[in-house]
């Protein structure tokens, strides 16, 4: 008689830390790498961001958030990106990476619609809303109860620390700063919270 398998979604708990934190770390890698390049070669990457309203525009849902305005744009998004995605790495490396997808997608298609027709997005801070989103929304979703009373602490903390900063990003922010990706990503991170979490199956040999 064979033992059936048991198939779980959920990341390994004997995966390291350095395994787990090694996700945030590489995108913020990746980003600082892109705008060195960026600052060396001839000519700017922003022109590959979102373009709202123009299909070619697209694929600035992928590279928008690895691209900046400048060095100062992205010094301002590394350290909330690394400390609430690393917030979200501590569920696992797999779980960081369906964020982050969640946040860029729903962040992009939503900037890509609602933003002025032409208008040209870059930036990671709509992964950072969706971090911040994803945080206090897994609060509400299935889970141990021990868990969520973790998680709950957990949001309190980032709520009290970045909530301030995160309703500015949306609410009554200056001109040249996209308050839709900020709310879209943060919708983004909030969906990923509620969807695909704690399913295990099993199945028969």
């Amino acid at each position: 008689m064979t033992r059936p398998d048991v198939i779980s979604t959920a990341d390994s708990p004997r995966s390291s830390a350095l395994g787990r934190f090694a996700a945030p770390l590489l995108l913020v890698a990746l980003m600082w790498a892109v705008q060195l390049v960026d600052a060396v070669l001839p000519g700017s990457f922003t022109g590959f961001g979102l373009r709202s309203w123009d299909l070619s525009g697209l694929g600035g849902i992928v590279v928008g958030p690895l691209l900046h305005a400048d060095w100062a744009h992205l010094i301002g998004n590394t350290v909330p990106l690394l400390v609430l995605g690393c917030l979200v790495a501590v569920e696992g490396a797999r779980r960081f990476w369906t964020v982050t997808a969640f946040a860029a997608v729903i962040g992009g298609l939503g900037t890509w619609l609602v933003n002025s027709p032409g208008a040209l997005t870059v930036g990671a801070s709509g992964l950072v809303f969706g971090y911040f989103g994803y945080t206090v929304m897994r609060v509400f979703a299935p889970g141990r109860v021990a868990h969520r009373v973790l998680y709950a602490i957990v949001a309190l903390i980032v709520i009290g620390l970045y909530g301030g900063s995160m309703l500015a990003g949306v609410v009554g922010v200056r001109e040249g700063i996209s308050w839709q990706a900020h709310l879209f990503g943060a919708i983004g991170g909030g969906l990923a919270a509620l969807v695909g979490r704690g399913s295990t199956t099993t199945r028969g040999s």
